[in-house]
């Protein structure tokens, strides 16, 4: 039987190409904790995760002495069972985000390798329902830029095929109404624009707020509160007619369950990293589907490109380059819509020397048989 033999960890530190800012916080760093995994049969599969700055090393030490040893002499092919092993063996720390990012370095490590066994692409492997998934831009629409700014880039991404932009928003609330319909006004209506509140607002502050926005016909608004508040999600989704998303800051495919449940969103951003790998990726996509509900990944778009084309539901790829530094080849687009790899594998193309030469000096470690 083929066994895992080594698992080789490192993190890259990719410093945001742009400044990025939202209601609540500065985008000042990629932590990218990477898994490399190696079997008997001399198949290997690479993973990786993110950060937003902190936490970075903690995924390293977690994966170091917890979790990539249990995988020696484990069956590679078994990624259900070992997903579900390590998640339990860590159970003192899940639901979260340090266990989470921990688990989708291991799987989608895992994934990486059936896919180059099995000679597929991602997005045929776990489902290839579509061959292509439009595309949104957010890196102009940051909360710093100014409004001519916000419409000149706004144009821009029109005029390369972009079919919708990202506005964030947290400034007074007619501030942003201005922004967002100046940005309306330069467009036309059949550009969307997206808003993105980074659970900034209490319940009262968003209802009104949502009110607001609905003069733009914004496509979505998104985290308008802490995740942690289902209910008050729930309030506002009665309250307003835009679709309320939710799931980057979502760590369980239980937790939307309830979401969905309680008809406290209409559209699921689930973040392949912070729900832990491809595995539980898809279950949350599949039940997004049943109850009709469109998947919008979060970030990560090299990887969610393949993950939102092999479901049917996927509907939007959220379009922010991040790992130029690492890869030889950036993702395909044609027509604004983002096209996923035909290459076996998840669809990215390391650059092993660039990893080699940009890791974190101390955050390396082998674990071997």
């Amino acid at each position: 039987m083929i066994r895992i033999e080594q698992v080789d960890i490192l993190m890259v530190d990719l410093k945001p190409k742009a400044r990025r800012t939202d209601a609540i916080q500065s985008f000042v760093s990629q932590e990218t904790p990477m898994v490399r995994i190696r079997t008997s049969d001399g198949a290997e599969g690479v993973g990786y995760s993110y950060t937003i700055g902190t936490g970075g090393h903690a995924v390293i030490d977690l994966l170091a002495r917890h979790l990539a040893p249990l995988l020696i002499g484990r069956d590679p092919a078994t990624i259900e069972r070992i997903w579900r092993d390590l998640f339990f063996h860590t159970h003192a720390t899940a639901v979260g985000p340090l266990t989470a990012l921990a688990l989708s370095a291991i799987d989608t490590a895992l994934w990486d390798r059936r896919c180059r066994v099995s000679g597929q692409p991602l997005h045929k492997e776990a489902g290839g329902a579509q061959a292509s998934v439009p595309l949104y831009t957010t890196e102009g629409g940051w909360l710093h830029i100014e409004t001519p700014e916000l419409i000149e880039d706004a144009l821009r991404a029109r005029a390369a095929g972009f079919h919708g932009c990202k506005i964030k928003v947290g400034r007074r609330p007619h501030e942003d109404l201005a922004r967002l319909m100046a940005v309306r006004e330069a467009v036309g209506p059949d550009f969307e624009i997206m808003t993105d509140a980074n659970q900034a607002f209490q319940v009262d502050e968003a209802i009104r707020r949502a009110r607001l926005y609905e003069q733009a016909d914004v496509a979505w608004f998104e985290e308008p509160l802490p995740a942690e508040d289902l209910g008050g999600h729930a309030r506002l989704s009665r309250a307003t007619t835009l679709p309320v998303a939710v799931g980057e800051s979502i760590y369980s495919p239980s937790h939307f369950r309830e979401y969905l449940q309680h008809g406290a969103c209409n559209v699921v951003q689930v973040d392949v990293a912070r729900i832990g790998g491809i595995t539980p990726w898809l279950k949350t996509a599949h039940l997004a589907e049943a109850f009709n509900v469109p998947v919008c990944p979060h970030f990560l778009m090299e990887l969610h490109v393949s993950l939102a084309a092999a479901v049917p539901n996927g509907r939007w790829v959220e379009y922010i380059p991040q790992l130029d530094s690492l890869t030889t080849s950036g993702m395909r687009i044609e027509g604004g819509r983002a096209v996923p790899s035909d290459e076996p594998g998840l669809g990215i193309a390391w650059d092993r020397a660039a990893i080699e030469r940009l890791k974190v000096p101390g955050a390396s470690h082998t674990v071997r048989g």
